[in-house]
C-alpha cells in the first residue's frame, strides 16, 4: 500500500491478507493453472511464500520489446496487415521466424513425486516429528527454511526444470495451451542469509537448451534471466531424473506444505498445538484422496480452498492500489471483501475439523418460512410425468384437485401443506427435496425401484425437513455426493415407508428434537452409520433392511465403528426397533455412543459446587446407559464386522 492516510479498514484487515509478509509475495504468485501444473499434490497455492514472487525487472522496456517478439507469427512478413491481424487473432500463440534460432530441445522428466505413495502415518511423523518438531505457528516458516537449508547442503549445483509464469514472456497467450514456461537450468545453492532466501536459487540455462516451449528464443530466456540477477523462487524449480533424491524430496516436501497444511490465519490465532492441527490436515487430505470424502464433495472443499486464496490476493491487490486518499466506496469494498475472506475461513475450519466431518457439518439448513394452508382451505394432488393419460387419474375422486408437472422440483414448489405429490416412474432431480417445510405426502405409483430420485451433487444437502409431518413413500432415493446425511430430519417428524435408500455419504439423521418413522425401506451404502439418532431425537424403526454401510475406505479401523444404527447419548434418544435386518455393515450392528468420563468431570465441576469429601458418581455413565429408552423386539442382526451391539466411547 502507499504511506500515509489509510482507509477506515477493519483493524486486523491488514494482517489478515498479509500475515508475516506472505501478502505481498502473494500478490505476484503465479496463476491458478501454473502453480497446479506444479504442485504435485495439494494444487497451488497462491500464498506460498516465496514460492512464486519474482524480483522488479530492470528493463521493462526492454523486456517489452522482446517478449513482443514471441507474437510474430511465422508468415507475417509475407503478409498484408489485415491478413497479418487476421492470422494473429486466429493464432495467438507465439512463434518465432525461423532464420533466427533453432527449436529448444524437449524438456527432460522431472522427479517423480517422492511422497506419493507415503502412508499417512508416514506423512504425520514426516512433518510433525522431522519437519515442525512441535514449533508454533509464528515459527514455521523458519522451521521450512531450516529444514530445506540442511538438504541444500548436501549438493550446491543441480539440474532442474524452472517453470514459471508465461507472463514473464508472452503478451498474449492460451493458459489451457501454456500453463507455464519450463526452461532447463542449472541451479547453484548458497548460503542462506536469511530465512526468506532459502527460497531463492541462483539459475543459469543448461545445456541443451530445453523448453516446453519450442521455439522460445534462447536469448530472450537469457535477457529475463538478466532481469531477474538470475535470482528465481526456489519452489519453481523441479529436479530432473537421474541425481540425488533428497532435494527433490525437500521440495516436494515444502511444496506440500504450503499448498495445503498451511493456513494464512495459523499465525494468527492461538493455537496449543500446532503440529496436532497440521496432523489433521494430512488426515484430511488423506480422507480426499483414498476415497473416504466423495470426489464431488472433494472436489468443492478444494475449490472453496482455491476461492479463499484467490480472495487473499484480491484484498492485498485492492489494498495496495487504494491511494493517498481513500473514499468511502474504496473503504467500502474493502470490508466487503475482509468479510468474505473470513466466511470462507470459517468454511475451511469446519472441513478441517475431523468430528464434524466423521459425522456431517449438521447446522440449520433450512432458512425458508413454512407456507401453511391455501387461502382457499382446498388441498391440490400434483402429478409428476413427462405426459398425463387418464390411466394415471382414473383412481382419484371427482372432487380431487389435480396439477400436473413434468419437473419434480415445480411440483415441491407449488405445495402448501396438506398437499400430495404423486411421482409416476422415472428419473428425478429436485433441489427443493432439502427444503420441505410444509406437511405434505410424497409418493411413488408403481415399484420403488422406478422411481429414482437423485441428488445434486453440486448441492450440500439432498432430503431435508424441519415440517411437522411429512412423508416419503414407495421412492429410490439415490445419493450422489451430497455432504450432509441422505435424509436429515432438522426438526418435526418424518415418515419414509417403503423406499430404497442407496447412500454415498451418511445414511439417514435424525437430529436433537427431531423424531423418525422408518418402515419397510431398505438402508445401503452409507459411509457413516445407516440411522444416525442425534441426542434427545426419537425413531421408530421397523421392518427394515439397513446393511453394507460405514463403507469408509481407509486403513483407519477407528473410523469404522459406526455400523447400522448409531445413537448418540445425553440426552439419550428414544428407539423402538422391531423386526429389522441389520446385516454386513463393516461396522457394528447397533452402536452407542457415550462420552467420556472427562464430560462428567467438566459437568460437575459446573453443576454443583462440590464439598470437601464428596465423591464422583462412578456408576453414572452406567446409569445413563440403563436410563436410555431402547425397545428392541425380535430384530435379526448378524454379519456385522465389528460386532452387533457395542456401546463405544466418544
Amino acid at each position: 500500500m502507499a504511506s500515509g492516510p489509510r482507509p477506515p479498514v477493519p483493524e486486523d484487515s491488514d494482517r489478515a491478507a498479509n500475515p508475516g509478509g506472505r501478502g505481498e509475495r502473494a500478490v505476484s504468485a503465479l496463476g491458478e493453472d501454473v502453480a497446479a501444473a506444479g504442485a504435485p499434490e495439494g494444487g497451488a497455492s497462491p500464498g506460498r511464500p516465496g514460492a512464486a514472487a519474482s524480483r522488479p525487472v530492470k528493463g521493462k522496456a526492454g523486456r517489452e520489446a522482446a517478449r513482443r517478439r514471441l507474437q510474430l507469427l511465422p508468415a507475417s512478413r509475407a503478409q498484408g496487415p489485415a491478413d497479418g491481424a487476421a492470422a494473429e487473432d486466429e493464432e495467438p500463440l507465439p512463434a518465432v521466424p525461423e532464420e533466427e534460432e533453432g527449436e529448444a530441445q524437449p524438456l527432460p522428466p522431472v522427479c517423480a513425486a517422492p511422497t506419493r505413495g507415503m502412508w499417512r502415518e508416514e506423512k504425520v511423523a514426516l512433518y510433525c516429528d522431522q519437519v515442525l518438531r512441535g514449533c508454533k505457528a509464528e515459527d514455521a516458516d523458519e522451521a521450512m527454511s531450516n529444514y530445506l537449508s540442511e538438504k541444500l547442503k548436501l549438493k550446491d549445483k543441480w539440474l532442474g526444470v524452472w517453470k514459471t509464469n508465461p507472463e514473464l514472456f508472452f503478451l498474449k497467450y492460451e493458459e489451457a495451451s501454456i500453463p507455464f514456461v519450463g526452461i532447463l537450468v542449472e541451479a547453484t545453492c548458497t548460503p542462506r542469509q536469511s530465512s526468506s532466501s532459502c527460497f531463492k536459487v541462483t539459475v543459469s540455462v543448461a545445456e541443451p537448451f530445453s523448453s516446453n516451449i519450442a521455439n522460445i528464443p534462447r536469448n530472450l530466456v537469457d535477457e529475463v534471466l538478466e532481469e531477474l540477477e538470475h535470482s528465481v523462487p526456489l519452489l519453481e524449480v523441479y529436479p530432473v531424473e537421474g541425481q540425488d533424491s533428497d532435494i527433490a524430496l525437500a521440495l516436494e516436501v515444502v511444496r506440500f506444505f504450503y499448498d495445503f497444511l498451511w493456513r494464512d490465519w495459523d499465525d494468527e490465532e492461538s493455537c496449543d498445538n500446532y503440529t496436532a492441527l497440521i496432523e489433521e490436515r494430512i488426515n484430511l487430505w488423506c480422507d480426499i484422496q483414498d476415497g473416504t470424502i466423495p470426489g464431488p464433495i472433494a472436489q468443492r472443499f478444494k475449490k472453496t480452498l482455491e476461492k479463499y486464496k484467490n480472495k487473499r490476493v484480491e484484498l492485498i491487490e485492492y489494498q495496495n492500489n487504494i491511494k493517498e486518499d481513500p473514499s468511502a466506496a474504496e473503504a467500502v469494498e474493502c470490508w466487503k471483501k475482509y468479510y468474505e475472506i473470513v466466511m470462507l475461513c470459517g468454511l475451511l475450519k469446519m472441513w478441517e475439523d475431523l468430528r464434524l466431518r466423521v459425522h456431517g457439518p449438521f447446522f440449520p439448513r433450512i432458512l425458508r418460512r413454512r407456507k401453511g394452508k391455501r387461502d382457499f382451505g382446498k388441498t391440490i394432488t400434483h402429478i409428476v410425468a413427462k405426459v398425463m393419460t387418464t390411466d394415471m387419474v382414473k383412481d382419484f375422486s371427482s372432487d380431487t384437485f389435480l396439477q400436473q408437472h413434468d419437473d419434480l422440483d415445480l411440483a415441491l414448489d407449488s405445495c402448501y401443506s396438506g398437499d400430495t405429490v404423486v411421482i409416476f416412474p422415472g428419473e428425478y432431480q429436485a433441489v427443493n427435496l432439502a427444503l420441505l417445510t410444509d406437511d405434505i405426502i410424497i409418493k411413488g405409483i408403481g415399484k420403488r425401484e422406478k422411481i429414482m430420485i437423485t441428488s445434486e451433487p453440486s448441492h450440500d444437502s439432498f432430503v431435508v425437513s424441519k415440517a411437522d409431518n411429512v412423508k416419503l413413500m414407495h421412492l429410490s432415493l439415490i445419493q450422489q455426493g451430497t455432504v450432509d446425511g441422505i435424509v436429515v430430519v432438522e426438526s418435526g417428524h418424518m415418515t419414509l415407508e417403503n423406499c430404497i435408500l442407496r447412500c454415498e455419504g451418511t445414511g439417514v439423521c435424525v437430529l436433537t428434537g427431531a423424531s423418525l418413522t422408518l418402515t419397510d425401506s431398505e438402508i445401503t451404502g452409507a459411509q457413516g452409520a445407516g440411522v444416525e439418532l442425534y441426542p434427545g431425537s426419537t425413531a421408530v424403526l421397523e421392518r427394515n433392511e439397513i446393511h453394507h454401510c460405514s463403507n469408509l475406505r481407509t486403513s483407519d479401523s477407528s473410523k469404522s465403528i459406526l455400523g447400522g444404527v448409531n445413537m448418540k447419548v445425553l440426552p439419550a434418544p428414544k428407539l423402538k426397533m422391531t423386526n429389522n435386518h441389520i446385516y454386513n455393515n463393516s461396522g457394528y450392528g447397533v452402536s452407542i455412543l457415550q462420552p467420556t468420563e472427562q464430560f462428567f468431570i467438566v459437568t460437575d465441576a459446573f453443576n454443583q459446587g462440590a464439598a470437601s469429601g464428596d465423591k464422583k458418581d462412578e456408576n453414572r455413565l452406567s446409569k445413563v446407559m440403563q436410563n436410555m429408552n431402547l425397545e428392541m423386539n425380535d430384530n435379526t442382526i448378524e454379519a456385522n464386522l465389528k460386532g452387533d451391539i457395542r456401546i463405544v466411547t466418544s
